[in-house]
């Protein structure tokens, strides 16, 4: 049995939600990131794209759909989408053929 990965958020900035109680949630560009690994799953180096980490914010937050912790999320990475799963306005089905050849 395949286990399912929860990939955690890289975002190129930050912001402080005071209703919350202080809590830091990701702003601008993510990518999806998976603890212990110091590089996102497109591959960027979480220190050298100075990516701010967010292990208590998954992936699937950061859909605006989601309302958690999109409020502030500008783009996600595409690369990282389809690794970590796509959901939303661009999602597209996964594949599947509909007339195979005998």
């Amino acid at each position: 049995m395949a286990r399912v990965k929860q990939y955690a958020v890289a975002a190129s900035g930050q912001w402080t939600d005071e209703e919350e109680g202080r809590r830091r949630l990701p702003s601008g560009e993510v990518h999806a990131w998976e603890p212990g690994l110091n590089q996102t799953v497109c591959g960027l180096s979480l220190s050298r794209s100075r990516l701010v980490r967010f292990p208590h914010v998954t992936w699937l937050d950061t859909f605006p759909e989601s309302g958690g912790a999109a409020d502030r999320v500008r783009r996600q990475c595409p690369r990282c989408a389809s690794v970590a799963g796509r959901r939303g306005h661009d999602a597209r089905p996964r594949w599947q053929r509909t007339n195979p050849r005998p």
